[in-house]
């Protein structure tokens, strides 16, 4: 589906990718790790027209590299960003209205009973502006909102960052839902367990650059890739 060759991307006269390469397979989750500074952030935005980017990204066989970010979200890419970037002034179902697409690309858009049953916790707050949810509502939020535009691969951005171990839970059996549905995933993130828990493959980031690809197991086996790009 999303296949990424030799992608140089950063911000203003500061280089941060350096020839990433990746591939991303119809209803798989591939989780991309690395240390802060790696890069991971930036291949996200450079995918979604954030950054300018050279090389060659294709999505079913079509260049996005130099389109514009709705354009490529239009094409069938969903992304949700570290920072989560709620509507605070509004409620959470203004939120996922704000989400749809009027002909979403792969026929199948999330309705909002979906969402609901998903994370039973939005359905309490429907009515409640999304500015006092706390952090892991507001990150069940951000999923969801996305997925109302029933996007073919969704690319997410530390979704577990600073929330609580039962949130995590919650966020792992989503990210398994999407996959059960045919929903492709690009998960950034820096925690190997949920990684090696719910992803098909891994790769790996250090200096700008895609250091380890394969199993999780591989992985695991090897510990210099470990103990170089990933340990503290």
């Amino acid at each position: 589906m999303l296949e990424v060759r030799a992608l140089h991307a950063g911000y203003g006269t500061s280089r941060v990718l350096h020839g990433v390469d990746l591939c991303v397979g119809s209803g798989e989750i591939v989780a991309l790790l690395g240390r802060n500074g790696s890069g991971r952030s930036t291949v996200a935005k450079a995918l979604m027209g954030l950054v300018v980017a050279e090389g060659s990204v294709r999505w079913h066989g079509r260049e996005l590299v130099g389109e514009r970010p709705y354009e490529i979200a239009r094409a069938g890419l969903g992304y949700v960003p570290e920072g989560r970037d709620v509507f605070p002034t509004l409620t959470v179902h203004q939120n996922l209205l704000l989400g749809q697409k009027r002909s979403p690309v792969s026929g199948n858009a999330w309705t909002f009973d979906e969402m609901y049953a998903l994370f039973p916790a939005l359905a309490c707050r429907r009515d409640t502006e999304a500015g006092v949810l706390s952090g892991g509502e507001q990150q069940m939020l951000t999923l969801c909102r996305t997925m109302m535009g029933g996007p073919q691969l969704v690319i997410i951005d530390e979704p577990t960052e600073g929330l609580a171990p039962q949130v995590v839970e919650q966020v792992a059996s989503f990210l398994k839902t999407l996959r059960s549905r045919g929903v492709s995933v690009l998960l950034i993130e820096q925690k190997l367990t949920i990684a090696l828990t719910i992803s098909d493959r891994i790769a790996v980031m250090g200096q700008g650059r895609v250091v380890f690809e394969g199993a999780g197991t591989a992985l695991l086996g090897d510990s210099q890739v470990r103990q170089e790009w990933l340990e503290v």
